[in-house]
């Protein structure tokens, strides 16, 4: 977030003050809110005199990220965009601005003030902000916008789409090698499309490995909500468990953090999305399932900088490194060499076309 400055008249009697008219009040009040809440959301200084052009940082690409509402800092999906641009920001010379709603109703107003300072690429991540950032994009044809895990059918959007399903194949196929007791777990965000992605190409992983392998499954909800309650998701993840599950694959957002919780207290283990969060519960993640929007984030950045963006639908899967799995020095003791190898293999064999991954959102 950047600062803001304001500048006010000093009155200098008591009758100054009183004798204001209450509606130039109520204006200068308005002005300065709505300076304010711009001058927070984009621009240093956005409430002074000076004209937002004459900003030293307009002679870069300026770059607007809007989040959803479980923020940037969920160490999951939005943590991965925010990744991406970070490591932009350091690479490339651009300006940097990003936006955490805290509710969906704040989202369109943050997609609207990048578009009215003219930022050149705006970046909306998650599918929610489809249909809005659709509309934004429309009333701007002549900027740039992305979109994380949504396809908008505008020449100047571009659609960051991933095939989770076989990311999650993989994990699903060392779960299955890993588990004692035959019985795995699932506990989703959102019960949606794009989730039942993760959990088909997990079921499907696993029973790769073990036909008669026993999968629970559960969802923390079905509004956005669902993407940020912990507690909700270690209630799901204490029933899983108490059910026979040792391992349980989350991906819940802020919710997933609860699942962690669980497995530590249950001695159990779970796995980690998006991002890399095997360092969250050190000896309690068995891997995470990479969903690669850092990657896929920065790219879009770079392409709007070398004048190379293109609007439509780009797709991240494991051909392209776009999905994957994690390990590190907090999992290494987890998973075998040989499970490895036969995860490789499988790997390969997905990419050739050898083994076909069930897409749940394909048509």
């Amino acid at each position: 977030m950047s600062s803001y400055s304001t500048s006010t008249n000093k009155f200098s009697s008591r009758a100054s003050r009183t004798f204001q008219p209450p509606l130039r009040a109520l204006r200068v009040l308005r002005g300065l809110t709505l300076c304010l809440l711009l001058g927070l959301l984009l621009l240093p200084g956005a409430c002074a005199t000076r004209s937002p052009a004459s900003d030293a940082s307009d002679k870069k690409v300026k770059v607007g990220i809007v989040f959803d509402i479980g923020g940037k800092d969920d160490r999951s999906f939005n943590a991965a965009a925010y990744q991406g641009v970070l490591r932009a920001k350091k690479e490339l010379p651009i300006t940097l601005r990003d936006v955490e709603p805290g509710d969906p109703t704040s989202i369109e107003p943050a997609i609207r003030a990048f578009a009215q300072y003219g930022y050149n690429l705006i970046i909306g991540v998650g599918f929610a902000q489809g249909p809005i950032l659709k509309q934004v994009a429309a009333d701007y044809p002549q900027l740039h916008f992305a979109i994380i895990d949504s396809a908008v059918d505008l020449p100047n959007v571009a659609g960051l789409l991933f095939k989770e399903h076989e990311g999650s194949f993989l994990v699903g196929m060392i779960a299955a090698q890993t588990s004692k007791t035959g019985v795995l777990g699932f506990v989703g965000g959102m019960d949606i499309p794009l989730i039942h992605k993760f959990e088909t190409g997990y079921e499907e992983g696993a029973r790769y490995v073990n036909p008669k392998i026993r999968i629970l499954q559960n969802y923390v909800g079905i509004t956005d909500t669902a993407w940020n309650n912990p507690s909700k998701g270690r209630e799901l993840a204490n029933a899983q468990f108490e059910q026979g599950a040792d391992i349980i694959f989350q991906a819940a957002g802020n919710s997933g953090l609860g699942v962690f919780d669980a497995a530590e207290a249950y001695k159990k283990l779970a796995i980690g999305v998006d991002a890399n969060q095997n360092w969250v519960k050190p000896g309690f993640i068995l891997t995470s399932m990479l969903k690669r929007i850092d990657n896929a984030v920065f790219s879009v950045v770079k392409d709007e900088l070398e004048g190379k963006f293109k609007g439509g639908i780009h797709v991240y899967g494991l051909e392209n490194d776009g999905v994957s799995y994690a390990m590190d020095e907090h999992n290494k003791k987890l998973i075998s060499p040989a499970i490895i190898e036969k995860v490789e293999q499988a790997k390969q064999d997905i990419i050739a076309g050898k083994i076909k991954v069930t897409d749940a959102m394909a048509k």
